[in-house]
């Protein structure tokens, strides 16, 4: 009996890393909100992580998070670093700004899991709105991510937050009147 319960365990963990080595590396999660304001007036919401920090939507999930800025104030260079029980630890680095049309960021995952993904902010304007497209793309490049990647969808993690945060953005800057 035991032999059996333990060749079906060897079954499934080989099922389960041959269902992992064949699951491409590869995941995006986007979303999009087309908002009433220029994109001059968005782009400071992503261009200066204090003011990301207005309307992120993992601050609210871990207020308590311990958050720290080095580097410049705004733009590339830019370094916002959290440690939060709730959300863990990462580092978002800016790597490129073009005011008004993108902002890239590498981020640099430590906790619960190592690893790097990009998160790109783009802005496209269409008269008096601007939609704004949340991105964030990476590789599984370990067997572990790729486990893991089969049990937890970053998709499901991350989209609804996504669309969370670009909502609460639209609600501040519509509240707010346009300098």
């Amino acid at each position: 009996m035991i032999k059996k319960i333990l060749l079906s365990l060897v079954a499934i963990i080989v099922i389960i890393l041959a269902a992992a080595a064949l699951k491409s590396p590869d995941y995006r999660v986007e979303r999009s909100r087309t908002i009433a304001a220029k994109p001059e007036v968005l782009f400071d919401y992503f261009n200066n992580h204090k003011k990301f920090n207005e309307w992120n939507p993992w601050i609210k999930m871990d207020p308590a998070a311990k958050n720290t800025y080095t580097g410049p104030e705004a733009g590339e260079g830019a370094v916002a670093s959290w440690d939060a029980e709730n959300v863990g630890a990462c580092s978002a680095t800016i790597t490129e700004s073009k005011p008004g049309e993108l902002v890239r960021e590498r981020m640099d995952w430590k906790k619960p899991m190592e690893g790097t993904s990009t998160v790109d902010f783009i802005f496209k304007t269409t008269g008096d709105k601007t939609t704004v497209t949340w991105a964030m793309y990476g590789r599984n490049e370990n067997i572990m991510c790729k486990v893991m990647s089969l049990f937890m969808s970053c998709e499901s993690m991350c989209g609804p937050e996504f669309e969370k945060g670009l909502a609460d953005l639209e609600k501040l800057v519509t509240a707010t009147p346009a300098k």
